[in-house]
């Protein structure tokens, strides 16, 4: 019989009762908040805690009528009089077009995490959004270390501005030394340029800043669009606070399964990743006679290899080395709108013309601050949110013999992450077991409304199990619509008709279809030739409407 120790008993005791205290102090700044809400409407003053919309600063890049405030929350909740930290806040109020009937305000989170939904309010005037943008004030925000919001940072942008980076298809052990010489230099940088705060970047307390932005909004409940890791975000709010949930949309769904956070999920990744590699490279085979890459799936690949073996002797446009084609080429695995430009791309390099890899491959300079800022924030809540394995010789293994079988992202996925093998936070949060609060024998489980969960069958950041996961842990009043034979990551918002229905009608009426419904796939992209592409100039992807890769 094992016997536990009573120093891990006092640890985890002392965790739970910080843990505590920290969501006390949570209730204590939302109910400040939502008074000050309150007296905001009345007239009788803004208060501590009121969100006073303005025009937007120009570094956000928002025009009018998008308008922005700053809603500041404490650093470590446990303490909620202690030091503040700015959270930025954009919201475009409800047009009421045709006469319809406000019903409040709808918070997106798009994910990463460190994506910022700053963006969102701007999707309003879109046809697909045009009705619920009648209905509702549209809000986003920048999470706590994202954007302006108290930004978190782990390293000199200036270093991954640069390019080439030559990364080998398959790692040697001189490589692997290397890449984990630079996740322990990562992971101190965190550390140095965080200091203490660097405890407070968790998925824990990017639940209390969404409790207390909800009040500050004048919300008794929340409505919510969460994307990606926006899911898992929702998911854990549902899971705390039930009676404050009034709608949810939950698009491209995290496997919320304590066991998998987050580890075990960016393993399943990787055979995602292969599967949506496989859809790109056989969806130019079938378009061979536009970009002459190969008529099979395995004739692609070797063009591909192709490609990649001549920007590792010399890279192109002199910026773009394999590591760079990597992070391009993993685009086409989210999003299948890219893959025209990027088949263009691979067919002008082998022509003998660089120019389009370059220009769609290369390192952008200006935008280096926020690539590194996202890292950051994305790295320090994944490491700080659970336990990772200490042993390099556990993601060693546990990666050469998925690469075996998934090739295209399992190494560069594992470095991505490492960091949290050696991550200088020694007290990590134990992950929320997500789900509705069990029913009474015979009864149906009334804890949460109606939910609705979307996601594509082939995903592969976010791989469709967890869809039906994260649906059995929310209960019988969750529903799940699916959009077969696709792949994109973001389901919501333009691509698919039959799935923007859906997600209308429920943020509108609050019903669903069914429990579980399906829609068919969304077109393929057409074929992109290069002489259509100069003539039509550089086609805009509406990144707005999708989350980031990060």
């Amino acid at each position: 019989m094992c016997i536990p120790s009573p120093h891990a008993h006092a640890a985890h005791s002392s965790a739970a009762a910080r843990t505590a205290a920290a969501d006390a102090g949570a209730e204590l700044v939302a109910a400040r908040a939502a008074k000050a809400a309150g007296a905001r409407r009345t007239g009788a003053g803004t208060g501590t805690g009121a969100l006073d919309f303005r025009p937007c600063p120009a570094v956000e890049e928002l025009p009018p009528p998008v308008r922005c405030a700053t809603l500041r929350v404490p650093l470590d909740y446990a303490r909620p009089d202690g030091p503040r930290i700015p959270l930025t806040v954009s919201r475009v109020t409800a047009t009421r077009r045709d006469g319809a009937a406000r019903q409040g305000a709808l918070v997106y989170n798009p994910g990463g995490p460190g994506a910022s939904g700053m963006f969102f309010p701007l999707v309003a005037d879109l046809p697909e959004w045009q009705r619920i943008g009648a209905a509702y004030d549209l809000v986003g925000y920048a999470p706590r270390g994202v954007g302006r919001s108290a930004p978190l940072s782990c390293e000199d942008p200036a270093v991954r501005a640069k390019g080439p980076t030559q990364v080998p298809a398959e790692p040697s052990a001189a490589y692997k030394r290397e890449r984990v010489a630079g996740a322990r230099a990562y992971a101190r940088g965190c550390a140095q340029r965080a200091g203490a705060a660097l405890a407070y970047y968790t998925t824990l307390d990017n639940v209390r800043d969404l409790h207390v932005l909800r009040a500050a909004l004048g919300e008794e409940k929340l409505s919510f669009f969460g994307a990606s890791y926006g899911t898992y975000l929702g998911a854990v709010y549902a899971t705390l606070h039930p009676g404050h949930v009034r709608r949810m949309v939950l698009d491209s769904a995290v496997d919320p399964d304590p066991r998998r956070i987050w580890y075990v999920n960016n393993l399943d990744q990787a055979p995602g990743f292969e599967r949506r590699w496989y859809d790109f490279r056989a969806w130019a085979a079938r378009h061979h006679a536009t970009y002459r890459l190969g008529a099979t799936p395995e004739a692609v690949q070797a063009s591909y290899e192709r490609v990649r073996e001549a920007v590792a002797r010399t890279p192109a446009g002199g910026t773009v080395g394999t590591g760079e084609l990597q992070a391009a080429f993993l685009q086409a695995a989210y999003y299948d709108d890219v893959w025209p430009e990027r088949a263009a791309a691979l067919s002008a390099f082998l022509a003998g013309d660089a120019g389009p890899l370059a220009e769609q491959a290369r390192p952008d300079a200006e935008s280096a601050a926020a690539r590194e800022n996202a890292r950051a924030v994305y790295t320090a809540v994944l490491c700080n949110d659970a336990a990772w394995p200490a042993s390099w010789e556990t993601w060693d293994r546990d990666n050469t013999e998925l690469a075996r079988r998934a090739p295209f992202e399992t190494w560069a996925n594992a470095f991505l992450n490492l960091p949290c093998a050696y991550w200088p936070v020694h007290e990590r949060q134990r992950p929320v077991a997500v789900g509705a609060p069990p029913a009474p024998a015979g009864a149906r489980s009334a804890a949460l409304p109606r939910t609705l969960i979307v996601a594509a069958e082939r995903d592969g950041a976010t791989p469709y199990p967890g869809a039906l996961e994260l649906q059995r842990r929310l209960g019988d009043r969750a529903a799940l619509v699916t959009e077969k034979g696709a792949g994109a990551h973001g389901v919501v918002g333009g691509r698919n008709d039959c799935v923007d229905r859906h997600v209308e009608r429920y943020l509108l009426t609050g019903d669903t279809s069914g429990w579980r419904v399906t829609c068919a796939p969304h077109p393929e992209p057409a074929p992109v030739s290069l002489d259509d592409r100069a003539a039509r100039g550089p086609r805009k992807v509406p990144r707005a409407l999708l989350p980031p890769v990060v």
